[in-house]
């Protein structure tokens, strides 16, 4: 996707704390509730799509998960995690990185992304996510996605974004994916304002069709 999303990313967690961001949450309860309602494994191996200064992985470190990878394009992001988290950093892998050209040395038990997706407008971009993805998961892997909603923001952070619905989104996974659960959420953001976001949680492997 070249360096422009780089600096662009760069630039807002250079310039504004974690907590200012409209997507900050001090607790991801929709991600947590779908993460380990998939079952998988406290050794399974997970990973945090554009989570660099997410608190996400604190609580999945808190609840027993041992093998958490966090993927993100700012390294200032990824620097405010670690900063928090302190020694805990430590147990953590963590990548800098473009998703779209991610080219993952093993294989995830599951994929989770809040708010990466959404800004990918142009089907290329879509379309070498989602090749990421596939080379990324296990073969029985689930996908943890959050995307703004239908009734979402058509734009954030100065970019324009894609809103949708989980038919939208499952037809983009493709029929190797099945949706087990869908849920529109509002978020509050640190100013006040409500944004519509939907979470999904699709599995892949048996059973598939």
């Amino acid at each position: 996707m070249g360096d422009a999303p780089r600096a662009h990313w760069q630039s807002i967690y250079s310039t504004k704390a974690p907590t200012e961001v409209s997507w900050y949450q001090p607790v991801p309860a929709r991600s947590l509730e779908l993460i380990q309602a998939t079952g998988v494994a406290l050794t399974a191996p997970l990973l945090d799509v554009g989570g660099g200064a997410s608190t996400l992985v604190d609580h999945l470190l808190q609840a027993g998960y041992v093998d958490v990878t966090v993927l993100d394009i700012a390294a200032a992001a990824l620097a405010e995690s670690q900063g928090r988290l302190g020694a805990a950093a430590a147990q953590v892998n963590w990548i800098e990185g473009d998703v779209a050209d991610f080219r993952p040395s093993r294989r995830y038990a599951l994929w989770h992304d809040r708010a990466v997706f959404h800004f990918l407008v142009d089907p290329m971009s879509r379309d070498r996510y989602l090749g990421a993805l596939g080379d990324a998961l296990a073969a029985d892997g689930h996908v943890v996605l959050a995307t703004f909603g239908p009734e979402g923001p058509t734009r954030c952070s100065g970019l324009p974004v894609h809103r949708y619905a989980a038919d939208e989104l499952s037809a983009l996974l493709g029929p190797s994916f099945v949706l087990r659960r869908s849920i529109v959420d509002e978020h509050t953001t640190p100013s006040g304002n409500q944004q519509q976001f939907l979470y999904g949680w699709w599995s892949a492997g048996p059973g598939s069709s």
